[in-house]
């Protein structure tokens, strides 16, 4: 029973997995837009982007339709997304850099109102899966130098 309470709470030891996430710093989100940006990657960035203003979680940005955040062809200033885990609705801005990224993405990707806003490679009628998703972000995150996140 000692040996039990001389342990931290949440430790692997306790049978709880021990997942902390890590949080991105400044310096890290620009660094991440600035490969992006060279490498050309206008869907990557303009998702990154989207989940940095957004802080949606990725389940739904990958649901996300071109109507939903350009529904007139160009980004909206102001979205509003109902969040499917805990059925609330999310408001939040669209910054400037990031309508830019969408925009882009939008004309160089040919995108349709009714198509998925983020689409896979092979398939583009079909959204982002959510494991396509993680294996994106821990890609950006290892390009500037930090642990990818344990899926």
């Amino acid at each position: 029973q000692h040996a039990q309470r001389d342990k931290p709470p949440g430790s692997l030891e306790q049978g709880q997995a021990n997942r902390t996430k890590t949080t991105l710093q400044p310096k890290h989100v620009w660094a991440i837009r600035n490969q992006l940006q060279l490498a050309g990657h206008t869907r990557d960035l303009a998702l990154f982007n989207l989940a940095i203003d957004s802080k949606l979680r990725g389940c739904d940005l990958e649901e996300l339709k071109v109507s939903d955040v350009a529904p007139h062809g160009y980004a909206l200033d102001r979205e509003t997304v109902r969040q499917r885990k805990t059925g609330q609705p999310v408001k939040f801005e669209i910054t400037e850099l990031t309508r830019e990224a969408i925009n882009t993405h939008i004309m160089n990707d040919r995108r349709q109102i009714s198509d998925f806003r983020f689409s896979g490679q092979r398939f583009r009628k079909r959204c982002l899966t959510t494991r396509q998703y993680a294996r994106l972000v821990s890609k950006w995150m290892r390009s500037v130098g930090l642990d990818a996140p344990p899926f």
